[in-house]
């Protein structure tokens, strides 16, 4: 699969087949076809075991770790450190998020990513170091700075993760702990 990744991300979904995985591979379109029925289903299950490996190595990061904050900062130091190990990865996501056929399963994962980081956050508001408000729009902007930062400066740019990493968490950290302002409707 990870051939087929590297593939995907490089030359395009549409445009890379399957004679040319296998050919790279070599290996007959039969073993393909003995474990995929389609390179649609090779492409999403590439993707959904690349979201099961995010998870376990933020799970991994973050440990035991009591402190909801320290928590978010492992969280967000894992997720950066696995998209700067895996490029070919978020390129394939990026690809795939104007594929409808890709989308339902890019939006799971982005929902169980959403509910794992809000619940990270509504522990810090529980034991008050985080103040009180809406725990998912709050996990929501942490993912969007991280999803942004990721296309931006380690993908465009081929930036470094590590003092990146210390940005985002100082941003995301910090503004989860900020009072939220009050913002009056327009009259």
């Amino acid at each position: 699969m990870i051939y087929a990744a590297r593939r995907f991300a490089e030359d395009g979904y549409d445009t890379t087949s399957v004679a040319d995985i296998v050919e790279g591979l070599g290996v007959g379109k039969g073993v393909f076809y003995w474990y995929f029925s389609s390179k649609e289903e090779l492409l999403g299950e590439i993707l959904a075991e690349a979201q099961r490996r995010l998870r376990r190595r933020q799970a991994d990061a973050i440990g035991t770790i009591d402190d909801p904050l320290l928590r978010l900062e492992a969280g967000i130091r894992a997720t950066l450190s696995f998209f700067d190990e895996h490029r070919d990865f978020w390129r394939l996501v990026q690809v795939a998020s104007h594929d409808r056929r890709f989308t339902a399963g890019l939006r799971a994962g982005q929902e169980v990513a959403v509910s794992d980081t809000a619940r990270v956050i509504q522990d810090g508001m529980d034991a008050g170091v985080i103040p009180s408000g809406d725990a998912s729009l709050a996990a929501n902007a942490v993912l969007g700075v991280l999803n942004h930062v990721t296309r931006v400066y380690l993908q465009r740019d081929g930036g470094s993760v590590g003092d990146l990493a210390d940005q985002v968490v100082a941003f995301c950290v910090g503004g989860v702990q900020a009072q939220p302002a009050v913002v009056s409707p327009a009259s």
